[in-house]
C-alpha cells in the first residue's frame, strides 16, 4: 500500500469514529516488510471500523481483542491569555488534576502572534489554574 492509502484509511477510521489509530512498520513471515494498522474504537464501532479496513487496505484478516479502558472525567474551560482564548481540558481525581491546552487553540494563537507553540500552551495552563 502506498502512504496515501493509508494516510486516506487512516481518515476514513477517523471518520467513522476511531477513537485513535496508528501504524507501525513491521517484518512479516518471509521477511517481508508491512504496516501494522491498529485501531482503538468503541465495540459499537467495530464492524464499520472493520469495513473500512478491508475496503481500503490490502489486509485479508483482522485480529481484534476487547480491552477494558478508563478516562478521567473532564471540563472544558475557555481561558484568556495575553496570547487570546483558548480551551483547555482540566481532569481531576481524587487528590490531583491534569490540565491539558486543546493544540489546535494553542498552535493557531501562535500562529497568530508569532510565538512558539510551548509559550502559549505554558500560558494556557497558568490561566487554567485560576480556575
Amino acid at each position: 500500500m502506498t502512504a496515501q492509502a493509508i494516510a486516506y484509511t487512516m481518515e476514513q477510521l477517523f471518520h467513522h469514529g476511531a477513537l485513535d489509530v496508528y501504524t507501525q512498520a513491521i517484518g512479516m513471515k518471509k521477511s517481508r516488510s508491512g504496516i501494522l494498522i491498529t485501531v482503538l474504537c468503541p465495540c459499537d464501532r467495530q464492524d464499520i471500523c472493520e469495513r473500512v479496513l478491508f475496503r481500503e487496505t490490502s489486509t485479508l484478516g483482522i485480529r481484534y481483542r476487547l480491552q477494558e479502558r478508563k478516562i478521567l472525567g473532564r471540563e472544558i474551560h475557555e481561558v484568556e491569555t495575553v496570547y487570546g482564548k483558548a480551551r483547555v481540558k482540566i481532569a481531576q481525581r481524587h487528590d490531583f488534576q491534569t490540565i491539558q491546552p486543546e493544540y489546535e487553540d494553542c498552535a493557531n494563537l501562535a500562529r497568530l502572534q508569532n510565538v512558539p507553540l510551548l509559550t502559549v500552551q505554558e500560558a494556557v495552563r497558568q490561566a487554567a489554574q485560576e480556575i
